[in-house]
């Protein structure tokens, strides 16, 4: 008799992680497999440093193949071209398909930048959603550096991922010092947040202050409710929302180099199928991460479907951070366990929230327990150590990755790091 086959869609910050913690709570009473585009895990937060040279890289991918068969775990590298929820089945890449018991869906999104025109790699703007993305960046940064002009940065309407703005505008800001130029570039942070520091989470501590005082200190001017119209070669058009939807002011930016973080969309594998994506394609799933109307799918990560946190004049997506992830994915692994043995599901992602915003040359830190308000722990500080400690972090998680090794290191980083005393992953719950 055949084990049940257990998929991981995705070999992302999610997908992969989801893969060793299911093989080990699964315990060899399934057969786990991951379905992938690429056979390469990049370690995504450290593209900003990628941009500027601060990391190669190599330096932060690590091919999957290897890991994965000493791990016993199947990989395929052809990717999935449709999800047939009602058949148990994918369609795979290379025109075969494959049959599955339970699904888990980590896919990440897809990069929403044809909704602005002119945004994006094809268009005018550099991107650090993916590596090979931040590889060109740093290209045209190297060439921006010879003719240094105005910059523009920030996230356009519709993003949920805040924090890689931040990081990425404070690292230049960083990074043109240290080449000496920074007084011959005006900076701009364009964002569709209705304040600075609001990050998609109605703020956490004090990140608007932190924030706001971090971009006066280094002379970047902002425009929040920001709504962009479009971008030409090296114009920027961007209309700033009142409260009441109406256009209270209209900017034409000038740059000579701009990275504008995308809205995300569910991909093209699971868009519109009908009772499992809302309609931007993002996975319906319930408090157990399982999809409310095919019980086999189970989905998490940047994937997943969150309400925002309330009305904005502009559209605020919800970030899916690092330790928001692993909570997930031990929910997952947990009830899959739970399954396999007749039973049902019980475990409840914490959904807490702990990131490390790096500057360079310092960085801002904060904690949201859980991650949507009203919070038990809502906590925001700032120092030198946040960029030491997320560098030491890069190595922890890489390592995990490399090693297949399935601890929980966002829990470690929260108790080790940033001296928090307990920061539950999930919790048991009414099946």
């Amino acid at each position: 008799m055949s084990l049940p086959r257990i998929i991981v869609l995705g070999a992302g910050l999610g997908g992969t992680i989801a893969a060793y913690e299911i093989r080990e709570a699964t315990k060899g009473r399934a057969e786990v497999m991951v379905v992938s585009d690429t056979d390469d895990y990049w370690f995504v937060p450290s593209n900003p440093w990628v941009a500027v040279r601060w990391r190669e890289p190599d330096a932060i991918r690590v091919h999957l193949p290897p890991v994965m068969k000493k791990r016993g775990i199947g990989f395929i590298n052809v990717g999935c071209t449709r999800v047939h929820p009602t058949e148990n089945r994918l369609d795979l890449g290379d025109g075969s398909m494959m049959m599955y018991d339970y699904l888990v869906i980590a896919t990440g999104p897809e990069l929403a930048f044809d909704e602005v025109k002119g945004l994006g790699p094809d268009g005018h703007t550099v991107s650090v959603c993916r590596t090979d993305h931040a590889s060109h960046a740093a290209d045209d940064f190297d060439a921006f550096c010879a003719n240094p002009c105005p910059i523009v940065v920030g996230a356009a309407q519709g993003a949920s991922c805040f924090g890689p703005a931040y990081e990425f505008a404070l690292i230049l800001d960083t990074e043109l010092r240290k080449r000496k130029i920074r007084d011959q570039v005006p900076m701009t942070f364009v964002t569709s947040e209705p304040y600075i520091g609001h990050l998609g989470l109605d703020g956490v501590g004090d990140t608007k202050g932190l924030l706001e005082s971090e971009m006066r200190n280094r002379h970047i001017k902002w425009v929040t409710n920001a709504r962009i119209t479009g971008v030409d070669d090296g114009m920027m058009h961007v209309e700033e929302v009142a409260e009441d939807g109406t256009v209270k002011k209209a900017h034409d930016l000038p740059f000579g180099y701009s990275m504008i973080l995308p809205a995300f969309r569910g991909v093209k594998a699971v868009f519109g199928i009908e009772g499992l994506t809302n309609p931007r394609g993002f996975i319906l799933a319930d408090k157990h991460q399982r999809n409310p109307n095919f019980k086999n799918i189970y989905s998490l990560g940047v994937c997943v479907a969150i309400p925002p946190i309330g009305p904005t004049p502009v559209p605020v997506g919800v970030p899916k951070t690092g330790f928001m992830i692993e909570s997930m994915v031990t929910a997952v692994a947990h009830n899959l366990a739970s399954e396999l043995d007749g039973k049902d599901p019980c475990e409840i992602p914490s959904w807490n929230a702990v990131c490390l915003a790096d500057f360079g040359d310092g960085g801002v830190a904060f904690v949201a327990q859980p991650q949507i308000p009203p919070r038990n722990v809502n906590w925001a500080s700032q120092g030198k150590w946040v960029h030491l400690a997320k560098v030491g972090f890069e190595k922890y998680f890489i390592h995990k990755v490399r090693s297949g090794t399935s601890e929980p290191l966002y829990e470690k980083l929260a108790l080790q790091v940033l001296g928090i005393n307990k920061l539950k992953q999930t919790t048991k719950g009414a099946a």
